[in-house]
């Protein structure tokens, strides 16, 4: 997703010079700019904005005063001409200081490091189905339908609800490991996936799907028995 950000700079050359960095960084989409803090302060509550670019030094009210009336939501990147301000804007919470005249090199680690930041705090959206090669052709598998993986040497089999036949499609079990969403699969022997949703009946340390009975190895007992208990 692309990060909503705002710039505030009363030096009409910075103010421009900022915008022209925001234009060619392409995860960065601009809704806002003002050249002091107090115009910013009637318009900047009633916007959505991720990422801050605040000059400091500014008549009337500087930038660290304005900064703790901007929402807790909102990453504020400090810039300023003068470099004993760094201190006091790491005070407040700042996520970056650059020092004027900023280079886009400087502005772009800013930004890249306000994006992994957003990246981490941000829900993550969960894959509904995958594709997998067979036969020559690629095949749609909708997680929701998706019973069990089980591993036959260099090959997998996906078994899916109201299927007669597995899909048959070269693939190491890690790699589908690695490719189905840990929240929703949990691997319980070196040759099976199984979908958490879907299991109804375990029988003597096995999973029953129907007439298939899955085994579960000793080494991955302390996670399904971990899944077991915070369903039980």
């Amino acid at each position: 997703m692309p990060l909503t950000c705002a710039l505030i700079d009363d030096e009409p050359l910075a103010l421009s010079l900022l915008e022209s960095y925001v234009e060619k960084t392409p995860f960065l989409e601009l809704t806002g700019r003002w050249n002091s803090a107090v115009q910013a302060m009637n318009e900047l509550p009633n916007m959505q904005v991720d990422l801050l670019f605040l000059d400091i030094q500014m008549p009337e009210l500087n930038g660290l005063e304005f900064s703790k009336m901007v929402s807790p939501t909102t990453r504020i990147v400090f810039t300023t001409a003068f470099s004993q301000y760094a201190i006091d804007g790491y005070k407040v919470n700042a996520l970056d200081y650059l020092l004027k005249p900023i280079a886009y090199p400087d502005f772009l680690a800013a930004a890249n490091r306000a994006q992994q930041w957003f990246d981490m705090i941000r829900p993550k959206e969960e894959i509904q189905s995958i594709f997998v090669k067979s036969d020559y052709k690629l095949v749609q598998i909708e997680l929701k339908n998706l019973l069990y993986v089980e591993g036959l040497k260099d090959y997998i089999k996906i078994y899916e609800e109201d299927k007669q036949r597995p899909v048959l499609t070269l693939m190491s079990m890690k790699a589908m490991e690695e490719l189905l969403p840990a929240s929703r699969f949990l691997r319980v022997h070196r040759s099976y996936i199984v979908n958490k949703e879907k299991i109804r009946i375990v029988d003597r340390g096995r999973i029953v799907f129907g007439k298939t009975f899955i085994p579960i190895s000793d080494s991955y007992k302390p996670a399904f028995q971990e899944f077991l208990e915070k369903r039980s």
